[in-house]
């Protein structure tokens, strides 16, 4: 497996699996999911990918539940057997916790299958060797916990208690990451005891431990969806399976699960890379989409990874308009199966998940994320590590936060939206906004009349916010005595999906170096129906990749697509990044590869601004010379005659490929499709 990353070299990286599930056979389980019986070809695919990493991880953690049936089970011996044989492909140091299917479940009533107790602690022990145990890897003390033991009422427990405080008080300048099967909560460190995690008064206890000044992170297995949240200085991960989706939490999606009724949703299985640097860490997500390799074939297709994160990504002027909800807490339902006794809270964490794996670090959100708890609280969280918010208000903004909390916060700018008519009247106001709270105002015409709106036979009530293209010029003037007075920074654009984004690039800079404001390109996903949805992925693909060369090529202009998650329902139905189930589309998929790509290598150069055009858009970064080619077969003939080393990736997929079959591909279904040519 071919590694892309926006990170400099690490010190070393290693690896997190949670929760393989494995089986006793290779097409049957002790589960009634179909789902389940495919985690033994599904380990099998994340072991060999893994053995494939270059550069190759220095070990690999696994946070428990290695195997599916739970020891009092005859089954268990054999499914140990089994992982011993699918992750021999590694070569590195496997490092392993026990998980509740490892050792018994967690000592408390209600729960669903044998405790943990000493008898298994002992098979575990000589299936799997130690149960917890601690090593030094460099600058880290690496501690692996076995969280069945905490509120087990075993002498064992006592003896892990006092080892693990010893641990911690000898660490000395070691950072010290922690490893663990249960979390001790999920949604708030106060919640009620749940299947999910850790119950009192150890939870207590071990939370303490993670307040240490030392503990840079810990990571979490068990509920088989991602979560992050900070406990104390430290960072707080829990993992994805590489078996399946713990399917009680798909209560998050607006839309009906798809496989096995969620269970199968592979989209969201996976493991993280953890890169260590001298002053941190950036755990990356990878997902796996459920690939597999089967028992009785020796083939391996590796796949090529691009990596990137907002602690580490350049594109600091290009982001997303979170209009859905990103941090969202419900009470999930008490279905049965692990849940019977009363519902529980949880957040939605996979839209951060999705702007993470894109390393996004720029987001427009309403003024109500600001003004609400909950929302403002995750806004800080993500402000830690590089995330930064534009915070869009119907009118002035209020000034209900202090300086220190709007930068606590993230927020970078203000958007002001108001009509031009108030402009004038408004201005003083702008002024002692901008100057008591420290931040940019950028401000946004509402338009109170458009003819677009009638069409004949249709009338269309839409609002409409920005200025566009053709109302730039007459603006200049005022924008700019505006700017030089001290009242805004800079103005909003709207660009629709039909406009070429090279001329609106040219117009834009041109404005910005004419009055020195700045630009929020503000870029819409909609077609012009507010009846009809714009599903064109491809086309979606094409713009993402544009847009990020061009805003690599110039300051003065920062661009934020207006969607981020799908609108499947109500006005102007869309495709954007993210689907319902908060999967990844195309679009996110491009954003991260040329993220990955060209975040390291600085600035964009444009070879020829005047020539390019929106099917050919060539241009330098770093010592490297690219070409971008969003066409349909016509276009590409032009790969037949590529110089040879010319890396061709397909932006769509993520993958690299040919020329021929790109051509091929492009000759058959007669659409348009996006590439990448490194041309030296």
């Amino acid at each position: 497996m071919s590694l892309v990353s926006s990170s400099r070299s690490p010190v070393f990286s290693f690896v997190v699996v949670a929760d393989t599930h494995i089986n006793e056979d290779e097409s049957l389980s002790s589960s009634p999911y179909q789902t389940n019986a495919l985690a033994n070809a599904r380990a099998r695919y994340v072991f060999q990918d893994i053995a494939a990493m270059s550069p190759a991880p220095r070990f690999v953690v696994h946070l428990g539940d290695i195997v599916h049936p739970v020891p009092s089970l005859p089954s268990f011996m054999q499914a140990v057997e089994n992982f011993r044989s699918i992750s021999s492909s590694v070569k590195v140091p496997i490092h392993l916790v026990p998980g509740n299917h490892d050792v018994g479940d967690k000592r408390v009533q209600g729960m669903p299958a044998d405790q943990v107790c000493d008898a298994y602690l002992d098979t575990y022990r000589k299936a799997f060797g130690r149960d917890y145990y601690a090593f030094d890897e460099g600058p880290l003390r690496l501690v692996l916990v076995n969280s069945l033991l905490i509120n087990s009422g075993l002498d064992e427990e006592v003896r892990q208690r006092e080892w693990l405080e010893e641990q911690l008080s000898s660490a000395g300048d070691r950072r010290i990451f922690l490893f663990m099967h249960y979390p001790p909560y999920i949604y708030s460190e106060d919640e009620r005891g749940n299947y999910d995690n850790i119950d009192q008064p150890g939870r207590d206890w071990l939370l303490d431990l993670m307040r240490r000044p030392q503990v840079e992170a810990t990571f979490a297995g068990h509920v088989h969806n991602f979560w992050y949240d900070r406990v104390g200085e430290g960072e707080f991960y829990m993992l994805p399976s590489t078996a399946f989706l713990r399917h009680d939490f798909t209560e998050f999606y607006r839309t009906a699960p798809d496989v096995e009724f969620g269970r199968g949703d592979a989209e969201k299985f996976g493991y993280f890379i953890v890169d260590v640097y001298a002053d941190g860490h950036v755990a990356h997500s990878v997902r796996t989409l459920g690939r597999q390799v089967s028992g009785d074939s020796e083939a391996f297709a590796p796949v090529d990874q691009f990596l990137t994160h907002p602690k580490t990504s350049m594109l600091d002027n290009m982001g997303v308009e979170l209009r859905h909800p990103w941090a969202e807490s419900m009470q999930i339902t008490a279905t049965g199966g692990v849940q019977e006794f009363g519902r529980k809270w949880a957040r939605n964490d996979y839209p951060l998940l999705a702007l993470w794996e894109m390393g996004v670090k720029l987001s427009k959100v309403p003024v109500l994320d600001l003004e609400e708890q909950e929302s403002r609280t995750r806004m800080q969280l993500m402000a830690r590590m590089g995330h930064r918010y534009v915070v869009t208000t119907l009118g002035l903004p209020r000034g209900a936060q202090s300086v220190d909390e709007l930068s606590r916060a993230g927020v970078a700018a203000y958007e002001v939206n108001f009509p031009s008519a108030q402009f004038e009247m408004h201005r003083h106001a702008l002024k002692t906004r901008r100057e008591t709270d420290g931040v940019q105002i950028f401000y946004s015409p509402i338009l109170s009349h458009d003819p677009d709106q009638y069409d004949g036979q249709h009338f269309n009530h839409v609002i409409k916010a920005g200025f566009s293209l053709e109302d730039l010029d007459g603006v200049a003037q005022t924008m700019s005595a505006s700017r030089q007075a001290g009242e805004i920074d800079g103005v909003t654009v709207r660009i629709t999906p039909d406009q070429d984004l090279l001329y609106a690039y040219r117009e834009m800079r041109a404005f910005h170096e004419r009055t020195g404001c700045e630009i929020l390109a503000s870029l819409k996903l909609a077609g012009p129906s507010l009846a009809k949805e714009r599903a064109d992925d491809a086309a979606n693909v094409a713009s993402v990749a544009q847009t990020i060369v061009l805003s690599r090529a110039s300051s003065g202009i920062r661009y934020i697509y207006d969607t981020f998650m799908d609108v499947d329902r109500g006005y102007f139905p869309r495709h954007a990044f993210i689907d319902r189930h908060f999967n990844p589309r195309p679009m996110a998929r491009a954003y991260c590869c040329l993220n990955a790509l060209l975040s390291g290598l600085g600035d964009c150069q444009l070879t020829d601004v005047d020539k390019a055009t929106a099917e050919s858009l060539e241009f330098k970064a770093g010592n490297q010379s690219f070409r971008l080619v969003c066409a349909t077969a016509a276009g590409f003939r032009q790969l037949e005659h590529l110089p040879s080393g010319a890396a061709v990736l397909d932006l769509a997929s993520g993958q690299y490929t040919n020329a021929a079959s790109v051509l091929e591909e492009a000759e058959a279904d007669g659409l348009l499709h996006v590439v990448l040519i490194t041309l030296k």
